[in-house]
């Protein structure tokens, strides 16, 4: 059960997180970046099963951790470490096989992914200790 509330909230403050980034950035930097890939119409599914699947391993592998070490740092420094190779993955992947795929798209995504997975880890374990969770 303990592990379901750490997903809980680890999910709810990425999901709270990047909506803000993506509604304020997707307009004016992805639109105009990578507008030729993206589709029309939003799917909604894909997103939600890729938001389930991504907290559940921030959770998995950093916050969980950082509980059992009562380690805040571990939070912020794991997390970022996690987002920066999750992120790279994807956006160095597009780089080296999409046509046309900017670098700067690359660069932005490599450092949001770090910044938003490492304060995801550091807010959630803040908000666990702070419930005793």
């Amino acid at each position: 059960m303990t592990l379901i509330k750490y997903y809980l909230i680890t999910s709810f403050v990425f999901l709270g997180i990047d909506a803000v980034w993506l509604y304020s950035t997707s307009e004016n930097l992805y639109r105009k970046q990578i507008g030729f890939l993206m589709k029309d119409n939003f799917n909604f599914r894909a997103a939600l099963i890729f938001y389930l699947f991504f907290a559940g391993g921030l959770m998995f592998f950093v916050v969980n951790r950082a509980v059992a070490l009562s380690s805040w740092q571990y939070a912020l420094f794991a997390g970022m470490f996690f987002g920066f190779i999750t992120y790279s993955t994807y956006d160095m992947t597009n780089y080296a096989t999409i046509k046309d795929w900017p670098l700067i798209i690359t660069v932005i995504d490599i450092i949001w992914g770090s910044f938003l997975c490492g304060i995801t880890a550091f807010l959630s374990y803040h908000i666990i200790n702070y419930f005793e969770i």
